[in-house]
């Protein structure tokens, strides 16, 4: 392709990767605080739980601000909101670098919080602008997946660097996020439905796809069936998601249980916990396997979704249960740390045995996102695809709120009952049953989505004619 026809295809492969990795940028800031939390909390002079609310909020705030960039992204030039987006979660998490006290690090954090919702859901309508639907499911698995890499290097990089000093990383982070701002300018203004193939011969000649969204849509956007499920089960999905933040606390417990200083502890529970998540690599599969069947059938992508997050649920139920035997130098350098933590996968059965069952569980459930991001694709016309999404990660934020701030309150309520590391893993056990309700609503979008996608079909072939 060339420039005037939309970008060269070195220049459009740039302008994907870019995206991708800023996507991941914003679970990077995301995940950097929960191995902190006991740093933070000591440093700032309050509870524990009171920096998991920090969390918990931004994860609300994010989301509330997501709707509101979506819908201007949704009727204007994408760009310049993305970057100033990016500024503004770089300079957030900067803030919160230099906070003196509680009231300043929460502030900033909420900025930050502002910021990142422009990078989700305004980049995602680029993203389904660039790729054709029959590859949405394998390049939206790297999307995902890229947001999950985002949070592990976020528990790794806070829990490794920010060991002796909590504020390292956010510094670092800021500095990659003026980084990333730069490399916007070399992106090319995506079109508008350029990827569908109904548009493909009108725009070819010139036309433009000028159908933007107004408030009168929010109404029809709610009346496809298939949108209220996918944006439904994100509540039940992200509550169980969300409790999974608390995995770095689980593995720093177990580690002061076995008798661990508070600094060894909380390297070994970032690395654990970082091993225990690289199942999210095989959102890809996921992805591959939705588009395989959805050519197959219009309800594919949904089954494929249901099945894995239904699947998963008892695999997480033991993992949290396999007794681990922990054995690394304490008071040693993070490196060495890190290196002993990785030989006990193969020298310690236990250890082998639960990195198995969390790569199973993680694997499964990792197909849930690029065939979610596919469906509200599929599902759409262009111009009302970021609303879409924003009000999915909307739901998506309360739910992870909720499954992050009410599974502290759990594990407090559980201690008296389950003495500590116990009471995590039976709360984080008991917070993947909500997976079960995630599991049917999919099922539900799969007999709703056939209609739905033929509409929006039908709505594309219809527009073309009159371009």
């Amino acid at each position: 392709m060339t420039t005037t026809s939309g970008g060269a295809r070195a220049h459009r492969l740039y302008t994907v990767v870019v995206f991708v990795l800023l996507a991941s940028l914003d679970n990077v800031a995301i995940g950097l605080v929960p191995p902190l939390y006991g740093p933070i909390a000591d440093s700032l002079d309050v509870p524990q739980r009171m920096v998991g609310l920090v969390t918990a909020v931004t994860f609300l705030v994010s989301a509330v601000a997501a709707v509101g960039w979506a819908y201007v992204g949704d009727r204007t030039n994408r760009k310049p909101l993305l970057m100033a987006g990016t500024l503004l979660w770089a300079a957030g998490t900067a803030g919160s670098a230099f906070s003196p006290g509680y009231p300043a690090f929460l502030l900033a954090q909420l900025v930050a919080a502002v910021g990142l919702g422009a990078v989700g859901s305004v980049g995602f309508s680029v993203v389904t602008d660039l790729i054709s639907p029959r590859r949405r499911g394998l390049v939206m698995s790297f999307w995902g997946l890229s947001q999950g890499v985002g949070t592990l290097a976020g528990t790794l990089v806070g829990g490794i660097l920010g060991a002796a000093d909590w504020r390292r990383p956010f510094l670092l982070l800021s500095l990659v996020g003026l980084a990333a701002t730069a490399a916007y300018l070399f992106t090319y203004d995506v079109r508008r439905g350029q990827s569908e193939p109904e548009l493909a011969g009108a725009l070819a000649h010139g036309a433009e796809y000028d159908y933007r969204i107004s408030r009168s849509d929010l109404p029809r956007i709610l009346d496809r069936r298939t949108n209220r499920w996918l944006v439904l089960q994100g509540l039940t999905a992200q509550a169980a998601f969300g409790s999974l933040v608390w995995l770095p606390v689980l593995f720093t417990e177990r580690a002061e249980d076995q008798g661990y200083s508070a600094a060894t502890a909380i390297v070994v529970g970032s690395v654990f916990a970082t091993l225990f998540q690289l199942g999210g690599v095989f959102s890809i599969i996921g992805g591959l396997v939705g588009d395989a069947l959805q050519r197959r059938t219009p309800r594919g992508r949904a089954l494929v979704a249901s099945v894995g997050i239904l699947a998963a649920v008892p695999l997480y139920v033991v993992l949290f249960f396999v007794p681990i035997r922990i054995d690394v130098p304490d008071g040693a350098g993070a490196g060495a740390v890190t290196v002993a933590v990785l030989a006990s996968v193969v020298t310690e059965p236990t250890v082998g045995l639960s990195l198995l069952t969390a790569v199973l569980a993680l694997a499964l459930t990792s197909a849930n996102s690029p065939n979610w991001f596919a469906l509200i694709a599929d599902v759409n016309p262009p111009e009302h695809r970021g609303t879409v999404y924003s009000l999915g990660n909307l739901v998506n934020g309360v739910g992870r709120a909720a499954g992050n701030g009410l599974v502290g309150v759990a594990f407090h309520a559980l201690r008296g009952a389950f003495p500590p590391p116990l009471n995590f893993a039976v709360g984080l056990a008991a917070f993947q049953l909500f997976f079960i309700p995630t599991g049917i609503m999919y099922w539900l979008a799969s007999r709703t989505s056939p209609r739905d996608i033929a509409d929006v079909h039908t709505l594309l072939h219809t527009r073309a004619e009159r371009l």
